[in-house]
């Protein structure tokens, strides 16, 4: 059964390349709102999870507001994907113009001191779009880690995906993502991690939100080891086409502590950056998961559903 349901999640996604990216932009819009909606609608278990990560963004929020605003994101959710489609078919002139960031200098000076840059992100907007705008319309190309997704072939597919956006992907298991990061960083090239959700033993426990969860240690190790700057960036939509960003200043190694005393503090500002970009834009925070280590202890109800 667990074959053929693979089976099937590859043939989903595979429609949804081949198909999505060949429509007019207009339909694409159309159709991804109307298949968030109905999503929405049904109230499935990924949609509840969603509602209740933002009841945690905005704890005073009304049940009427967070039921609204999980529509929204919902719809944005469907726009990352819609857009993720169809990347491989924009055009060069389409990526640069797809994408705003504010305080870009802070990422061109922290490349141009050849120190080696980290880039993190959490799950806002389409990381995948800001990504293709980086080795489009800075022409740099970057380093990141994937999650293997099963089946096999559908992970080869997300990794051929991105490799034609110019991004060099690394398997997270297996151990060696480490090492090449840290290579590659030394060499002063860019490295690119989504980084907000470790529920791992290895992950560092932050407050994020006013309670507890924990980020991963990587970004920090990464700038503690190598020297490179590590650069929190966040990412939102508006009612326009284009999508928007802003990238942080970088966050400094501490002076003195230990390795996980320094990993802690710079982690912890990291999860402070995320919260300002996810507080000012909910509805394009794409967490369809538990976060919170409050919300992994055994309770009545339903689990979470699962985000690709």
């Amino acid at each position: 059964m667990s074959g053929l349901k693979d089976q099937l999640a590859y043939a989903a996604y595979a429609a949804g390349w081949g198909a999505v990216k060949k429509l007019p932009e207009p339909v694409a819009v159309r159709l991804g709102r109307t298949i968030a909606d109905i999503a929405w609608k049904r109230r499935g278990k990924g949609v509840r999870r969603l509602e209740s990560n933002y009841a945690r963004v905005l704890p005073d929020a009304s049940p009427e507001r967070l039921t609204e605003l999980s529509r929204a994101g919902m719809r944005s959710y469907l726009r990352y994907w819609m857009e993720s489609f169809r990347l491989p078919a924009w055009s060069k002139e389409r990526i640069k113009g797809g994408f705003d960031a504010k305080d870009i200098h802070n990422l061109t000076d922290a490349l141009a001191s050849g120190k080696g840059v980290i880039v993190a992100l959490p799950h806002l907007a389409n990381w995948d779009l800001a990504g293709a705008w980086v080795t489009t319309k800075l022409e740099t190309p970057f380093t990141t880690v994937a999650e293997r997704l099963e089946p096999a072939k559908l992970y080869d597919r997300f990794v051929a995906y991105r490799e034609s956006l110019g991004m060099e992907v690394l398997p997270h298991s297996g151990g060696t993502a480490f090492g090449t990061l840290a290579r590659r960083l030394r060499d002063g090239g860019l490295v690119c991690l989504v980084a907000e959700r470790d529920l791992s033993a290895s992950g560092v426990e932050v407050k994020f939100f006013g309670d507890a969860t924990r980020m991963p240690a990587g970004p920090a190790l990464l700038a503690q080891q190598t020297g490179a700057l590590l650069l929190p960036v966040t990412l939102w939509y508006d009612d326009s086409p284009v999508m928007r960003g802003r990238v942080h200043p970088p966050v400094d190694v501490p002076e003195s502590g230990s390795r996980a005393e320094k990993t802690s503090v710079m982690t912890q500002a990291l999860a402070d950056a995320f919260a300002t970009g996810i507080a000012d834009h909910p509805e394009d925070w794409h967490m369809l998961q538990r976060l919170w280590l409050a919300d992994l202890e055994p309770r009545s109800g339903p689990a979470e559903g699962e985000q690709p």
